[in-house]
Order: structure tokens, then C-alpha cells, then sequence
């Protein structure tokens, strides 16, 4: 099993990166949040490698953490690795943990390709492979102006990775005006 990477970045694309090692490019598929971190020449992914029929494919991730979701994520039955990587490409692994611990479907449904009743499993079957202490997960979505300013800009197509960045980057004592809330949002991503 290979768990780690770590070699030069070759290469970056929308959905993987090429990885050398000993002068051998290795394709690693990662989420969005991953290859976006990913900023010097050397890289350390922790890694997880699929065996299908047809293929064998290796999934990088950041953090040890994002390895566990995914790993959690791809024992629920009808889901495959390109939609947990899509699941950590749109929420952050505290966001899903959130959703999990406070019974928020709605906000797993947020990602492409998961509708309500596969969001509902998701959550109902990860209510078990999480550890102990759920209760002590931050709600990142904090509030109701949250959650509208978020859908706002991802209706603006940004992805929901983005948009949540930009809602934490409004300042705590911001206006509570919806309107204010988002241009403070827009300001923060540059637009």
C-alpha cells in the first residue's frame, strides 16, 4: 500500500498532479483543496491507491485527515473515489465533519453530483465511522447570513471551497445586511 508521496511537482492540473520520484512521474488524483495548496517544487501528499477492475489509480491528499474522510467516505456503498474527491474538492473536511455531527444534509447536497437522499446516507453512515466527540466540531457555517452569502457566490460560480473562504474572511463585526455581507465577500476573492 502506498500511503505517502513525496517527490518534485511536474505538473498541475484541474483534478490531479504528476508527482517525480527517481525521475518517474507518478499521476495523483487530489481534491481541488490539495492541488491548490500546493505552491513549491517539493511536495508530501498522504496517499491512498484504488484498485477497480479496470484500473489503479492513486488519490493524494494534504492532510492525514482528508485521507480518513475519503477512506470513510469510500465505504459507503455506491460511492466511488471520484465522488469523495469531488465531496473534499467542494467542503472542507470541518464542514463535513459539521454536517455529520449536527444532522445538516443540506450541506453535503451542496456538492456536484449528491442529491438529498445520497446526502442523507452519507451522513447517516458516517455518524458511525467517525471517533468519539462530534459534539466538539465548530459549526463553520455559523449562521443563517452564512449559508445565503455562500449560496450567492457559488449562484456567482464560485466553488463552494471559495466561497466558504470568502464567508470566513468577512470581519466578525461586519454589517449583518445581506447585501454588505457578499460585497465583503466579492472583496475578498478579488472580484
Amino acid at each position: 500500500m502506498i500511503t505517502t508521496i513525496e517527490g518534485e511537482l511536474a505538473h498541475k492540473a484541474a483534478d490531479h498532479v504528476v508527482v517525480t520520484i527517481g525521475g518517474i512521474g507518478v499521476e495523483v488524483s487530489a481534491p481541488f483543496s490539495t492541488i491548490e495548496r500546493l505552491q513549491s517544487e517539493r511536495v508530501f501528499l498522504y496517499t491512498r491507491l484504488v484498485l477497480r477492475e479496470d484500473s489503479l489509480s492513486l488519490y493524494g491528499f494534504a492532510t492525514a485527515a482528508e485521507r480518513e474522510l475519503f477512506d470513510a467516505v469510500l465505504k459507503i456503498s455506491g460511492i466511488g473515489p471520484k465522488l469523495a474527491v469531488s465531496m473534499l474538492s467542494t467542503l472542507s473536511v470541518e464542514n463535513i465533519r459539521h454536517a455529520v455531527a449536527n444532522d445538516r444534509p443540506e450541506i453535503i447536497s451542496r456538492v456536484p453530483g449528491i442529491g438529498k437522499k445520497t446526502a442523507q446516507k452519507i451522513v447517516l453512515e458516517l455518524q458511525d465511522k467517525f471517533p468519539a466527540g462530534l459534539e466538539g466540531v465548530p459549526q463553520v457555517l455559523e449562521d443563517d447570513s452564512s449559508a445565503v452569502v455562500m449560496d450567492a457566490l457559488t449562484g456567482l460560480g464560485y466553488s463552494v471551497v471559495e466561497a466558504q473562504a470568502a464567508v470566513q474572511a468577512i470581519p466578525r463585526d461586519a454589517p449583518q445586511n445581506i447585501e454588505d455581507r457578499i460585497r465583503l465577500a466579492l472583496q475578498s476573492l478579488g472580484a
